[in-house]
């Protein structure tokens, strides 16, 4: 008859290897969705899960599940054929550009709210912060000086220090579960919109004026239009050199 001890130990090897799968899910999800944002799974690509079990070193049962989370967050599509599917990278369309900016822009736009509201002293020195990062990319749209990546890490770190400052938990992790999809249009057509990056340099100064005026409303104007007038500016970009991975 097997003891109280007994089942216990099993029953900790379970739950172990309960949370060693989580882990393994997660650390899949992350891996792949890293792949996917900086377009080493291009969009429209199919996946292969041979393939990722072998890149990522794991067994199909995470990258599955992995696989899974990501159809359900947008990353992945699942393609059928008659009675059989396969999963491809999501492709990167005007259609999907538009639903996805205007949502940052609002989650951006209720954390602004709470940052507008922040002691005068600790408004005065985030806007410091914002402000050399907008002066350096002023100087890349005057210089016009072909800085893809570091338009992107620039925009990025603008936007991260306003989400720090205001964001609760629950915004943080929408924001996070969102962002990512828009960085893969940034990375992918950042380089080709410098042209109107001064605009955007425009609409940084409004966001820091709205900040430094503890002004709420104004800022989750700001905010808002910022992401809604950028999405507008990559849909012109796509128009001109056309979706990608879109079938």
């Amino acid at each position: 008859m097997e003891s109280a001890a007994t089942r216990a130990v099993r029953g900790s090897k379970k739950r172990a290897a309960k949370a060693e799968h989580g882990t393994s899910v997660g650390l899949a999800f992350q891996q792949i969705r890293d792949l996917i944002v900086h377009g080493k799974l291009a969009p429209g690509s199919w996946i292969v899960e041979s393939d990722l079990c072998e890149h990522l070193n794991m067994s199909r049962t995470p990258v599955r599940g992995a696989l899974y989370l990501l159809h359900r967050e947008g990353y992945v599509h699942e393609v059928r054929n008659g009675s059989k599917s396969r999963m491809v990278v999501a492709p990167l369309t005007k259609e999907d550009a538009g639903e996805l900016y205007p949502m940052i822009g609002r989650i951006e736009g209720l954390a602004g709210r709470r940052t507008a509201a922040l002691p005068l002293a600790e408004r005065k020195e985030l806007a410091g912060k914002l402000e050399r990062i907008n002066e350096e990319l002023a100087t890349i749209a005057n210089d016009r000086s072909l800085g893809g990546p570091k338009i992107f890490d620039l925009d990025h770190e603008f936007h991260r220090l306003l989400i720090a400052a205001g964001a609760g938990p629950r915004l943080v992790a929408l924001h996070r579960a969102i962002e990512p999809q828009t960085e893969r249009y940034w990375r992918l057509y950042a380089s080709s919109i410098i042209g109107e990056l001064k605009t955007s340099v425009k609409e940084h100064e409004e966001i820091i004026a709205a900040l430094l005026n503890g002004d709420p409303d104004r800022l989750e104007r700001a905010l808002c239009a910022n992401w809604e007038n950028g999405c507008t500016r990559l849909e012109r970009v796509i128009e001109m050199f056309g979706e990608r991975g879109s079938w």
